[in-house]
C-alpha cells in the first residue's frame, strides 16, 4: 500500500504509558503514527522501535503555535488524518487547600487545554469515518479520592465534558469522539502516586479485580474506539478499571 493509502493516527503523550503502549498496538494494526510529547529522547527511542513508517514531534501540547504547526507537517507528510489519541496528560497530588493557582491553571491547561488543541486541529482535516479517543481518569468520575486531588479531578471532568460536547459537535461531520477513564493502571503516572508504604495494595483492593491494570489494557480500548468496531459508539466514556468505579 502506498503511503498516502495508509491510516494515520496521531497520539499525543506518546512517550511513554499508555500513550506508548496505544502507539504500538496502532503501529501492529497497520497505521503510520505521529507520536507527539515533550520528552524528545524517549519518543525517538519509541520511534526507531516501531520503524520508518513513523514520525516523532516534539511539543508542548499547551503551546497552541507548536501544536499547530505540528498539525501542518503531519498533513503534508502523509495528506491524511484518520484516528487520535490524546494521551498527554500530568497528575497533581497537591493538597487542596495548599494549591496554589499557578499550579491548578498548569494542571488544568496540560489535561483539558492538551487535550482540546489536538482535537481541533485534527477535527479540521479529518474525514467522516474519522475517529478520536481522549484519555480522562476515574478522578473525573469519581470527584478524586484515589491519589490525584482537586485540580486533576477538576481538569479528568473537563476532558469528559469535552468528550461529550465534541462528540454532539463532530457527530454531523461523521467524526466519532470518545475517551476512557483509567484507574490503577500501571504507569509511570501511577508510580509517582503511590509512593506511600501500602498505597498500591489499598488501591488494588478498591477494585473488583483485586489488581491494578497494564498500559496495554487502556491501550486495547483507546484502539477499540479508534476502530471501525466501535463506529456507533460517540460521546462515551469507558472506565478502565477493574470495576473499581462500581463498587
Amino acid at each position: 500500500m502506498r503511503d498516502r493509502e495508509r491510516q494515520v493516527a496521531v497520539i499525543t503523550g506518546a512517550a511513554s504509558g499508555i500513550g506508548s503502549a496505544t502507539a504500538r498496538l496502532l503501529a501492529r494494526e497497520g497505521y503510520d503514527i505521529a507520536c507527539l510529547d515533550r520528552d524528545e529522547a524517549r519518543l525517538a527511542d519509541l520511534v526507531a522501535e516501531l520503524g520508518v513508517r513513523h514520525r516523532s514531534f516534539c511539543l508542548d501540547v499547551c503551546d497552541e503555535a507548536a501544536v499547530v504547526s505540528a498539525f501542518r507537517e503531519i498533513v503534508a507528510w502523509r495528506g491524511r488524518i484518520d484516528a487520535l489519541a490524546t494521551c498527554a496528560g500530568v497528575v497533581d497530588t497537591t493538597e487542596w487547600a495548599k494549591l496554589s493557582t499557578e499550579r491548578f491553571l498548569e494542571v488544568l491547561n496540560v489535561n483539558v487545554l492538551g487535550t482540546f488543541l489536538p482535537i481541533r486541529e485534527a477535527a479540521a482535516v479529518m474525514r467522516p469515518g474519522s475517529r478520536i479517543c481522549t484519555v480522562s481518569s476515574v478522578a473525573g468520575i469519581r470527584g478524586g479520592g484515589l491519589a490525584g486531588t482537586v485540580a486533576y479531578a477538576a481538569s479528568k471532568g473537563g476532558v469528559i465534558s469535552l468528550t461529550k460536547t465534541l462528540a454532539r459537535e463532530l457527530g454531523a461531520l461523521g467524526i466519532n469522539v470518545n475517551g476512557i477513564a483509567p484507574a490503577v493502571v500501571r504507569t509511570p503516572m501511577l508510580d509517582q502516586t503511590t509512593t506511600e508504604p501500602g498505597q498500591i495494595e489499598r488501591f488494588r483492593g478498591m477494585t473488583a479485580l483485586r489488581r491494578e491494570g497494564g498500559a496495554q489494557e487502556a491501550a486495547e480500548a483507546i484502539v477499540w474506539f479508534l476502530s471501525k468496531r466501535a463506529s456507533f459508539i460517540t460521546g462515551t466514556t469507558l472506565p478502565v478499571d477493574g470495576g473499581l468505579t462500581m463498587l
